[in-house]
Parts: C-alpha cells; structure tokens; sequence
C-alpha cells in the first residue's frame, strides 16, 4: 500500500509539474511576443492596426492589409471547409457502403498528412493556372452588373490571390473537419437514429435534429480545429496569395496574410523597427487566434447551459 502511496504521489507531482510547465510556456510566449512588439506600438501606436502602408525603407509599418488578408482567406476557406466536410462525414457515417468506407476515410486522412509546400506548389502551377483561365474570368462576367457581388469579383484574373488562397486553406483543413466529424457522428447512440427513422423522420432531418444537436460539441472542436490551422497557414498561403500589402474589396486581387508577410521577410528585417513590425503582427495573429477560440467556446458553453435547461 505504501509503495502504491508513493507512486501515485510521484504520478501526481509529475503531471501537475507538466502542467506547469506548459503554463510558464504560455506565459513566455505572450511575454517575448509584448517585448518585441513594444518598440513597433511605441512608435506608431494604435495606428499600426489600421495602416495598410508597408515600407520598409522608409520604415513605415502597418498591419491592416495582413489582418484583412488572413480574416478573409480563413473565412473563404471556412465557407468551403466546414459545408463540405460535414457532408463528408455524413456520407462516411451514415450513406457510405461498407467496402467504401474504409478506403475514403483513410484518403481523407491522408490529405492531412501532406506538407504544406506540396499544397503550394499545387496550387501555384495547376489550380491558380485553372483559375485564371476558366473560372475567374467566369466570375467576372458573371457577377460584373449585380451590385455588391461586382465588387468582389472585379478586376483582371490574375490566378493568384485572396480566393485562391481560401480555397488551398479549404482543401488543407477539410480533412480535420471532416475525420473528427465523422468520429463524434459514429459515436452517436444507434438508438437515437432508428427512433427518428421509425417515426417517419428522412435522412436530412435525421441529420439536422438528430446528429448535429447530438455531436455539436465534436462538431465544434474540428471547426476550432480546422479555423487554427488557416489563420496560421504560411507556406502554402505564400505561394499562391501575390504577397502584395494593400486592401482591396475584390477577391481575386492579390493580398498577404500575417503568416505569409513574417515568412517572407524575416530574413531581411535588418533594423530593430522592422524586426519589431514583424513581431507585432504575430502578437495580433496571436490575439486574433485566442479570441476567435475563446467566442467560439463561450458560445459552446452558451449552447450546452441552453440544452440542459
């Protein structure tokens, strides 16, 4: 009994240590981060939020077109993301034939298992090639005298651009809403689903008010984790995004994200006021993450507290 007593006590000293560990990580990161991007704050205030001006001879900095350009290619590829992965899983979970199922489950997985300058370098010579030449200037034609929807879609097809970048971050992250969606929808109770076929329920309904409200928690947390990985994606976003730091309503114009701006010139931050910059912008990507995870599980929360009353 002593000798369990004593390794349980150790068991407990070594993971509360782990933990600790972690938080005092946490705490360094956040730290180093309000360091270095102190001298950038300093000198241009709370204006580097909403300057889109990037110049690095001039050493005028500002972080607006990078936001705008990883808020906006996150929420294309969240769009494309979240819808197809669901009915994915769906499929897989519940349509899906049996010999099937077991070789799309693990193609899927698999697509999440490639690096992401694979991803890049696709995009760049097949998809924004493909882009240019059929779809863009289909979406131009398309939407050029609905008002509103001209704006988005103007311009010339450049191939590259905010839009193709969304749509390399939906194929990246599909397969994590999808493989989770599928797990959490598998591990919803058989009874629930064949109450709501025996009483005449269809397929959709099954899923809408069966498996959604069921699994929304795992639900949730492939979305968090799929919305993680495109707000920080680099090297795939890099290649096909134009890296060009200006704002512009259309989608298919070139843009940067924070990510693909800190890659790409890190290397050549010579001045203390440029490293600074860059810096900055991975305290607000940090900022901008944290929030995004900490609304989304409020609102889970939120949900939960509703559901039991």
């Amino acid at each position: 009994m002593r000798h369990g007593q004593i390794g349980d006590a150790a068991f407990r000293s070594l993971t509360f240590a782990a933990t600790l560990a972690l938080a005092a990580l946490f705490v360094a990161l956040i730290v180093a981060l309000v360091l270095g991007a102190a001298p950038a704050f300093r000198t241009f205030g709370l204006g580097f939020l909403i300057d889109q001006s990037w110049n690095p001879v001039t050493e005028k900095f500002g972080a607006l077109a990078a936001v705008y350009g990883t808020l906006v290619a996150s929420l294309i590829a969240m769009l494309i993301a979240v819808p197809l992965g669901l009915g994915i899983a769906f499929f897989l979970s519940e349509l899906c034939p049996a010999a099937l199922r077991s070789p799309i489950g693990i193609a899927i997985e698999l697509l999440a298992g490639i690096p992401s300058i694979i991803y890049g370098i696709w995009g760049l010579f097949v998809l924004a090639p493909f882009l240019q030449a059929k779809v863009q200037p289909l979406l131009i034609a398309l939407f050029a005298d609905v008002p509103g929807l001209s704006l988005l879609f103007a311009g010339p097809p450049y191939g590259i651009g905010l839009l193709t970048a969304g749509i390399i971050l939906a194929i990246m992250v599909l397969p994590f809403v999808a493989s989770v969606s599928r797990d959490v929808f598998a591990a919803v109770p058989p009874l629930l689903k064949e109450a709501a076929y025996g009483v005449g329920a269809t397929t959709w309904e099954v899923a809408r008010n069966v498996l959604l409200p069921y699994a929304r928690t795992g639900v949730m947390g492939a979305i968090l984790l799929a919305l993680g990985r495109a707000l920080g994606e680099t090297m795939a976003v890099t290649f096909v995004i134009g890296n060009a730091h200006r704002v512009s309503a259309s989608l298919l114009a070139p843009g940067t994200t924070i990510s693909a701006t800190i890659a790409n010139e890190f290397t050549e931050a010579v001045g203390d006021l440029y490293t600074s910059a860059l810096i900055a912008l991975s305290l607000i990507l940090f900022v901008i993450t944290f929030a995004m995870l900490a609304a989304a599980r409020y609102l889970l929360l939120r949900l939960e507290r509703r559901s039991a009353k």
